[in-house]
């Protein structure tokens, strides 16, 4: 498959992955229980991403979910089934930022499958789909208490930038957690 020579937005990425699909509107519900399930609550206890230790509430709504994706045109909410019209297992978001740079973001897999290697799966699909599309460099943040995940990420290739950004949740923000920024070559 040809990359495009300019890809300025998610667009460019469509046609180039078989597991991921374009998330549409009617599933931006599912996607904010998922994510919350898979992150903040009881339910998330069920895997190991859970961030209910530390951090209260609901991770996303429908509202900010939809104003994030307004506010972010060129980025794409992708999603993971095991058919076409079966259940939801997983998300990410994509979204093109300066200079070859993609931030990968809302990676997440239902706590009661996260043992299927899907994380993975869709983690290597999504950098699959940024280096065809002419993309250079997967970017993220993830919370600094999140020893683990940040593991697992850098077993996957990702490594510590040295920066780290507020963490602007709350009113008013909380000034004891903040985001660790990850980076790897695609």
């Amino acid at each position: 498959m040809r990359a495009p020579k300019h890809w300025t937005s998610v667009g460019d990425l469509l046609s180039l992955s078989p597991m991921l699909t374009p998330a549409l509107d009617r599933d931006l519900p599912d996607i904010v229980a998922l994510v919350n399930a898979s992150y903040r609550g009881e339910s998330s206890r069920q895997g190991w991403t859970t961030e209910a230790d530390y951090i209260d509430g609901a991770r996303t709504d429908l509202e900010t979910l939809r104003a994030d994706l307004a506010a972010n045109p060129d980025a794409g909410l992708f999603v993971l089934r095991d058919q076409p019209a079966g259940e939801l297992l997983g998300c990410v978001w994509l979204e093109p930022q300066a200079d070859g740079v993609w931030y990968l973001g809302l990676l997440t897999v239902r706590p009661d499958r996260q043992d299927r290697r899907l994380g993975r799966q869709m983690l290597a699909e999504a950098e699959a789909m940024i280096k065809a599309a002419g993309g250079a460099r997967m970017r993220m943040t993830v919370v600094h208490l999140r020893d683990t995940l940040i593991a697992w990420y850098q077993r996957r290739g990702y490594a510590l930038t040295g920066e780290r950004l507020p963490f602007p949740y709350g009113d008013p923000p909380r000034t004891d957690l903040s985001f660790v920024v990850l980076e790897k070559p695609v």
